[in-house]
């Protein structure tokens, strides 16, 4: 996308910002390039694609699940129209992977639509799967046409310094979860457009997080609030996702400590005895928070109190991975024993 500079002060400011960023949010032009067509995640890959080729977008113009129980009428809208997140990807990485065009096309088609019809309502627990269309967007963008082209730097523009100023005005949940899916979407998106501005805030941010939500001894805000490792995932899987980006573009966020010396890393391996067994959870039994409660009275088992499954963490330690090589092992060893496999695409990428 086009690249945007600030000025150097402000660079400066912010200390360790590339001259000049690229214009993606984690996947580069050299992503997959050298993958075999009969490589199993590959035949997947177009598998899925193909199945959608014929099948039309379904952009709704807002997404709305976060609080939400089932059997509601906007809940099962917008399930329905979520599922167009995972096709676009699909659609994406087989155009990466054959260069057929039809897979772009499609994907074009899916990212136009949702560019023309959604609304951003700057809910993180409801946008959180724009990653996404933003990971489509890096697989497609330079063949895109230039007016689509456009037409997405402006949404992903809006996403960033909506979501920062969000953040900036002290939103609620602002050192829970909530604030890690804000600051994954603002950083991928900042990263997505290049503006040097954009990226100087989410890196900000990101700190901030880092020292607010993540504690000494690596264990996170929510863990406490939810009694839930459900809850330790879902609020590290995003931030490792910010950082990704950044590892994309030459800055080291995993490592990070904040002033108390609370960093990523440090809640990876807090997590770790509970992923590889050591240690166990029950689930939700002294949660703070009264929705877990009546999702499990709805029916939602997940939120009832049960052991937590390692099989979780496996998108974890993944995107771990890919962060600190010396979980390589520890990664592979918990998909093997957990019968789990992470996204294709991160997959692809540890390769």
């Amino acid at each position: 996308m086009k690249l945007l500079l600030s000025s150097a002060v402000a660079l400066l400011a912010f200390g360790g910002l590339p001259a000049r960023a690229q214009g993606h949010a984690i996947l580069d032009a050299g992503f997959a390039r050298a993958v075999a067509p009969d490589d199993p995640v590959a035949r997947r890959i177009r598998g899925r694609a193909g199945a959608a080729l014929e099948r039309p977008p379904g952009a709704i113009p807002q997404l709305h699940t976060e609080g939400t129980l089932p059997g509601k009428g906007i809940r099962e809208i917008s399930l329905t129209a979520k599922q167009d997140q995972g096709i676009v990807l699909a659609l994406a990485l087989a155009w990466r992977l054959t260069r057929e065009r039809r897979y772009l096309d499609q994907a074009a088609r899916y990212l136009e639509n949702w560019a023309d019809v959604y609304r951003m309502s700057f809910n993180p627990i409801d946008e959180t799967g724009f990653d996404t269309l933003l990971l489509a967007t890096d697989l497609t963008e330079a063949d895109l046409p230039p007016a689509l082209r456009g037409k997405l730097d402006a949404f992903w523009r809006k996403m960033a310094a909506g979501y920062l100023d969000a953040m900036d005005a002290g939103p609620r949940n602002a050192n829970t979860n909530w604030q890690s899916h804000r600051i994954k979407l603002a950083t991928m998106a900042a990263f997505q457009t290049g503006d040097a501005m954009l990226i100087a805030r989410a890196r900000a941010a990101f700190r901030n997080q880092v020292g607010a939500n993540i504690q000494a001894d690596g264990s996170v805000f929510d863990f406490h609030e939810r009694d839930a490792l459900h809850y330790v995932t879902y609020d590290l899987d995003p931030l490792l996702m910010a950082a990704l980006a950044a590892r994309a573009h030459g800055e080291d966020w995993y490592g990070w400590k904040s002033p108390s010396g609370s960093s990523l890393a440090g809640a990876l391996a807090w997590l770790e005895p509970y992923a590889t067994g050591e240690k166990t959870h029950v689930e939700f039994v002294r949660s703070r928070i009264q929705f877990d409660r009546d999702r499990a009275a709805a029916g939602q088992k997940e939120y009832a109190p049960h052991p937590w499954d390692p099989g979780n963490a496996v998108n974890t330690y993944a995107l771990a991975r890919l962060l600190a090589p010396g979980y390589r092992a520890f990664a592979a060893k918990l998909a093997e024993r957990t019968g789990r496999q992470p996204a294709d695409w991160i997959v692809l990428l540890a390769r």
